[in-house]
């Protein structure tokens, strides 16, 4: 006859009275819990079963209905200026984190929500692949974990939000990894690319707002000079430019063999306070498609052309050029660069998906620089340009190209200040 043990008396008394509470409390958490011996190491494992089930219960049900998540999603979200950020940044008694840390705590929720509203719109046959309802669940469980975590009112609760929040950041560092494979299955049933487009810009650009408010919040804590959070106080895109050349020369040259030389002209010494960390992934797309075309197209030369990257700056916004000598866009093809899974990368030299997606937006963005292999892909998955439009157009500027067949293409990538003195985007 199996003895029960305090400490599993215990555990399955509270399970009655939490299955008196929750009548819906399934049948076989109760078995997890009563099916065990006196040896703790089984007693431990059940219990961790049970939890994870009921997580997962949760998820579902809150798939189907849940109150507090319809009422956060009816709400508008609480977008900030960069120049608020920057300029309200640190005060001495460190009451800009406290704030800062209640106003996400509010604020997060709110736009998860909206979030899984734009999951439950989707086409029923969409919403049901494997990869698209596992993302839609991890939604479901940052919503979760935020309101569950009580009011913030000291900095020691702040510290306590701040493992929170890099948990949900590190659950999510593959979302987009999973999107793409799973629009790429879905592909057939949605002819209209429209739908595709939509959700996704949503998603990514809404998934940068709350990275940036995120890592600005963590930042904070750790007081990096010249910077306020993840705002770099004295940027200088010359230097971005330089850096994010040489890695995608590195990347090119691991592909090819050989890579294009990149020269930087313009207003080089210009320097303002900027965000850094999204510019440096539509920089670095950019650079690779640049340095692909040029390596494609001149295949069999002794010399690659090389690749001018011309920056102009003024007091409302400032602009980046890029100039290959790559050929071109195909007529055909002009039109289409700008779709989510459009790759002209098809042929048996096209790189693996899986390495794309290591480099996707929200693995990239917010990670420290030139870190890793030099081995990431040039292309691939189709996310690139449409991601980078997105993102510039979220950041208040635009993302346009003009392209010449047989001799190449200038993308011109416009953003806007955030210094105050003119309109800025709002994260």
């Amino acid at each position: 006859m199996n003895l029960v043990t305090a400490s599993n008396f215990i555990r399955i008394r509270k399970t009655h009275l939490f299955q008196l509470r929750n009548p819906e409390f399934p049948a076989f958490f109760q078995r997890d819990l009563t099916h065990s011996s006196s040896d703790n190491k089984n007693v431990k494992f059940n219990v961790n079963n049970v939890s994870r089930r009921l997580e997962r219960s949760r998820s579902v049900t809150s798939y189907y209905y849940n109150s507090a998540l319809d009422a956060a999603a009816s709400k508008d979200s609480v977008r900030l200026v960069p120049t608020t950020l920057l300029y309200t940044g640190k005060k001495p008694d460190d009451s800009h984190m406290l704030m800062g840390a209640q106003y996400l705590h509010k604020e997060l929720p709110v736009r998860i929500a909206h979030r899984v509203a734009g999951f439950r719109e989707l086409p029923f046959i969409v919403g049901c692949n494997p990869s698209i309802l596992q993302v839609h669940e991890l939604y479901i469980r940052a919503f979760q974990k935020l309101t569950d975590f009580p009011p913030i009112q000291n900095l020691e609760e702040d510290s306590e939000f701040c493992k929170l929040i890099r948990s949900l950041l590190d659950d999510h560092r593959d979302v987009v990894t999973l999107l793409a494979e799973g629009f790429k299955e879905c592909k057939k049933h949605l002819p209209d690319s429209r739908v595709t487009k939509t959700f996704l810009d949503k998603t990514l650009t809404s998934r940068l707002g709350i990275r940036m408010l995120c890592e600005y919040h963590l930042a904070l804590h750790e007081d990096k000079p010249g910077h306020v959070g993840i705002i770099s106080v004295n940027f200088q895109p010359r230097r971005l430019l330089e850096k994010k050349a040489e890695f995608a020369q590195k990347i090119c040259e691991h592909r090819y063999g050989k890579a294009p030389a990149v020269t930087v002209n313009g207003h080089i010494n210009s320097t303002f306070p900027y965000i850094a960390a999204p510019l440096e992934y539509i920089i670095m797309e950019l650079l690779k498609n640049a340095m692909r075309a040029t390596v494609e197209a001149h295949r069999h030369a002794s010399h690659l052309p090389p690749i001018t990257v011309t920056i102009a700056n003024n007091d409302v916004d400032f602009l980046i050029r890029i100039s290959d000598r790559g050929g071109g866009i195909p007529h055909e093809h002009i039109n289409q660069v700008w779709d989510y899974h459009f790759t002209t990368a098809d042929g048996p030299g096209r790189d693996p998906p899986d390495n794309d997606a290591d480099q996707s937006p929200f693995r990239a963005i917010m990670s420290p620089p030139n870190q890793g292999s030099p081995s990431g892909a040039m292309f691939g998955f189709g996310f690139g340009l449409p991601a980078c439009k997105a993102y510039a157009e979220y950041l208040g500027g635009c993302l346009t190209m003009e392209t010449l067949q047989g001799i190449g293409t200038d993308t011109y990538l416009r953003l806007k200040h955030i210094d105050g003195k003119g309109i800025s985007f709002r994260i």
